[in-house]
């Protein structure tokens, strides 16, 4: 008996032992290789868990972030010193086909943030703290196709792409689009223009006296706002006139309508006329168009359509098709009043009424403001706001004045279109900068964007590529040189150096502010190339992860997609470590030698994303 139980308890103690062993050993791994600095991305099994994951954020807590700690740069370390490199990233569940990262609505119902809905506070921005960051590749939905080619694209887009047809059953008799076997298309309809966006169009330029009924007034009428836009039928049929519109709405019950926009090739971006301004500078814009876009204009004494104010150029327009404007009802009545009370106070006069629509003109001068009697609603802004800081700031119900320059002139002094483009807008001197400095810096983007054409010319024909993305614009010079290309840009400027988008919106273009440390305010797979000119050093000095960034670079870009990154040299290298992980290759690569203007140390990488698998998601491709 004895020996028995002694036999017991030794098998019992060798047992203990192995099980105390592996615990540890599963410790040392678990623990040991994040005090390495390894990133959760390298662990497939754990790094599935959706709590506690890194993305688009920078250190985070216990370990859980990416690359960066206290020792510096993430591109400064030597080999070996960083970790070991993913060779996969896991893929996120298939319900997060369409995340967008700082506009979920899962996110605000979780967080149990404490929002305004009356004031659409939960469509703003709001990004997921650390610990709520997701950490994986967004799979397309099952059948993804390559998309359909512009200008097809204006008229139809795959509907495995985007598998929600509930707005063509509920706009079925306002000829949003239609499902058609494979397909969903688009007949340019809109819940005001039912019979097309083309005819519509041409009716405002009639309104307007536009010569030949153009909307584009020989070049005098190129950027637009169109505010709560559907599925931007207004902005695609604008695009033949030579104008370009920002197509805006929110992730809202629509939830879909800016994914078919930009799957058709159209520009927009999601935002929403809530509690913060919009990430446009003042005097952006030339016309401001809302049809039936369900915005509450009185509320707040009037702060909406003050920021439209402030967004709308010397003399620019606002287009107003909606029943306030022509119906007789006792309410509608009583709106059409108070708004048209609240117009004149801004200083604001009808240009045209025709039917259901009303178009209302900024002055060109600061005199009517001044001639209002004192204690007039709503106030001139401040003298110290500044009307171009955009980025997290909050709206005022006041009236941006002009500036001295732009009240002498009677207007923004900007030449017509497709001349604006290279010439040197007035607003250039609020930075400094000399028109020999523009003109130098045209010239050189011009020289570098052959180049760039020149490296994808193997990859690509005259249709591959719509929607691009340069990811920091500077002065738009990048997207300038793409004038004669059939492709639009949505250039980017971040939100912490020179505020340089207004004078993107000079030269006739469009674009938003950002800060790369987040992501941006786009659907999945919604842009063919991104440009990232020093971007990645950029963040690198805010203490952003690299690797984050990389994620989101992918979130954003089609498969089949590509992306430049030009950069210095250990940035390169860093990218290229990962590009198996992310289902990249490399293209093409051309170093600094040939380019005197630009870092001796800097490398153009050119990428493509592959169209990949997984069990769930791609089952068809064109």
């Amino acid at each position: 008996m004895r020996g028995r139980s002694d036999g017991g308890q030794k098998k019992r103690l060798i047992t203990s032992v192995c099980v105390v062993a592996v615990f540890l050993v599963f410790l040392y791994a678990y623990f040991g290789s994040k005090g390495n600095g390894e990133s959760a991305l390298e662990y497939g099994s754990r790094s599935l868990r959706k709590l506690g994951s890194s993305y688009l954020g920078g250190d985070e807590d216990a370990g859980l972030g990416g690359k960066h700690d206290e020792s510096g740069s993430t591109f400064g370390l030597q080999e070996g010193e960083d970790g070991i490199i993913p060779k996969s990233f896991p893929v996120c569940d298939d319900r997060h086909s369409e995340l967008i990262p700082c506009l979920d609505r899962h996110l605000i119902y979780q967080m149990r943030l404490k929002l305004d809905l009356a004031l659409m506070e939960h469509y703003e921005r709001h990004c997921p703290p650390a610990e709520r960051r997701y950490n994986c590749l967004i799979p397309p939905p099952a059948g993804y196709k390559v998309p359909i080619k512009w200008p097809r694209s204006r008229d139809e887009v795959w509907r495995a792409n985007i598998p929600h047809t509930h707005l063509a059953h509920e706009k079925s008799d306002q000829n949003w689009m239609v499902v058609k076997g494979e397909k969903i298309v688009f007949p340019g309809g809109g819940t005001h223009f039912h019979y097309g966006a083309d005819k519509y169009i041409a009716s405002i330029a009639n309104m307007l006296n536009f010569s030949k009924n153009v909307i584009n007034n020989e070049g005098r009428l190129r950027t637009v706002l169109d505010v709560g836009c559907g599925v931007a039928s207004f902005g695609g049929y604008l695009l033949s006139s030579d104008v370009i519109a920002m197509s805006l709405a929110p992730n809202d019950v629509h939830q879909n309508q800016i994914q078919f926009a930009l799957e058709r090739g159209i520009p927009a971006y999601l935002g929403v006329l809530g509690t913060k301004r919009l990430p446009y500078p003042s005097r952006s814009f030339e016309l401001a168009h809302c049809s039936r876009c369900r915005i509450d204009w009185l509320q707040r004494d009037g702060i909406l359509l003050l920021e439209l104010d402030r967004l709308l150029r010397p003399g620019g327009y606002f287009a107003y098709s909606s029943p306030e404007a022509y119906a007789q009802d006792e309410e509608d009545l009583r709106i059409w009043r108070e708004m048209s009370t609240l117009v004149e106070r801004m200083c604001w006069k009808i240009a045209a009424k025709r039917n259901q629509t009303v178009i209302w003109v900024k002055p060109l001068t600061n005199d009517c403001y001044m001639e209002r009697e004192p204690g007039t609603q709503p106030p001139l802004c401040r003298s110290d706001d500044d009307p171009d800081a955009v980025w997290g700031v909050q709206m005022e119900a006041c009236i941006t004045p002009y500036t001295e320059h732009d009240h002498r002139s009677r207007g923004s002094g900007l030449a017509p279109w497709p001349a604006r483009l290279t010439s040197p807008p007035p607003r250039l001197a609020d930075f400094g900068y000399s028109n020999e400095m523009f003109e130098k810096d045209t010239e050189l983007w011009r020289k570098r964007v052959d180049k760039y054409l020149n490296l994808l010319s193997p990859k690509i024909t005259s249709d591959t590529l719509r929607n691009i993305m340069d990811m920091k614009a500077n002065f738009g010079s990048f997207g300038a040189a793409l004038k004669e290309k059939d492709v639009w840009v949505m250039n980017v400027v971040s939100e912490d150096g020179p505020n340089t988008l207004k004078i993107i919106f000079d030269r006739g273009l469009i674009g938003a502010i950002h800060n790369w440390c987040e992501a941006f305010s786009t659907y999945p797979r919604t842009y063919d190339l991104l440009h990232a000119w020093t971007v990645f050093s950029d963040i690198d000095k805010k203490g952003c992860s690299a690797e984050d960034l990389l994620l989101e670079m992918d979130r954003v870009l089609r498969p089949t997609g590509f992306i430049i990154i030009h950069d210095k040299q250990p940035v390169i290298e860093f990218v290229k470590k990962h590009l198996p992980a992310l289902h990249w290759e490399a293209v093409a690569t051309e170093d600094s030698s040939s380019d005197s203007e630009q870092d001796g140390d800097e490398i153009v990488l050119v990428i493509q994303k592959k169209l990949w698998l997984t069990s769930e998601s791609i089952r068809d491709s064109e």
